[in-house]
């Protein structure tokens, strides 16, 4: 597990969430907060429910019951747009960049919610925009940088390598500056070193700049290591929370993904 952030303030605040698609429960009741510079996991098999609650957090879905808070302030019924200003950003587990344009624009995109010029503006550089874009440019030359793409800057995305895209999407999302940020499966696909790469990225947003977090991963091995405190769902119902340590041995999260009460630790923690 990484080094231990200072848990102080409540930045997010979920409680009974429920969520239903016609018969289907999604997401039952589900409660959990995530402190300051906190890094909180989501795990459980396909279909328990774990997009559809970081949907819910930034609106995509409206839940039937439940209340959202962030930052002290409820949110549950605002637009994701309005989330998105006040500083909920995400990454998507299907990547959704915009693919004939570059890497660079793609990033710029993510600076929309302190912009006044047009995303078309702002793209091919005249008038306002270009004037716009001068202003934003800098922090995400740092954005670029800091994901060690500038080889790719000016390559249109849909040319681009698979992990590639994946750390444009983060950049993307990093340049709207959130107070809160939403990972859904940001190494799915990933070679080893491209997932070593993102933990790192991960890490040091936690560790230095003291960014919120919610991981969604299906690398168990990656979510033991990187994450303070994990949430196990099940379809739809939360089944544990707690450090890694607890969790991994938890009869109910091995239940949920082998079935049956073996290999208690190397079932979970290598990713079953």
């Amino acid at each position: 597990m990484g080094a231990g952030v200072p848990l102080v303030d409540v930045v997010l605040s979920v409680r009974g969430l429920t969520l239903r698609f016609a018969g289907v429960l999604a997401v039952s009741d589900v409660s959990f907060s995530l402190h300051s510079g906190e890094l909180l996991g989501i795990i459980g098999p396909n279909g328990a429910g774990k997009t559809s609650v970081l949907n819910c957090i930034n609106g995509f879905y409206r839940p039937q019951a439940g209340r959202i808070s962030f930052l002290g302030r409820e949110i549950t019924h605002l637009p994701p747009h309005t989330r998105a200003h006040l500083g909920i950003s995400r990454t998507f587990q299907n990547i959704a960049l915009y693919p004939h344009m570059t890497a660079l624009q793609n990033i710029l995109s993510g600076r929309l919610a302190h912009m006044h010029s047009s995303l078309l503006g702002c793209g091919v550089y005249w008038g306002f925009g270009q004037r716009e874009v001068l202003q934003h440019r800098q922090r995400v030359e740092e954005i670029i940088d800091f994901l060690e793409i500038e080889p790719y800057r000016d390559h249109r995305v849909a040319e681009l390598p698979y992990g590639i895209q994946k750390k444009v999407e983060l950049g993307r999302a990093l340049a709207m500056e959130p107070r809160l940020l939403l990972l859904d499966e940001p190494m799915a696909g990933m070679t080893v070193d491209e997932k070593a790469d993102m933990a790192r990225y991960i890490l040091e947003l936690r560790e230095v700049h003291g960014l919120p977090m919610i991981l969604i991963e299906h690398d168990m091995g990656v979510v033991m290591d990187l994450c303070d405190r994990i949430l196990a769902m099940d379809y739809g119902r939360k089944i544990a929370e707690g450090p890694p340590e607890q969790i991994q041995n938890h009869p109910d999260v091995i239940r949920a993904y082998l079935g049956e009460e073996h290999g208690v630790a190397e079932g979970v923690a290598g990713g079953a």
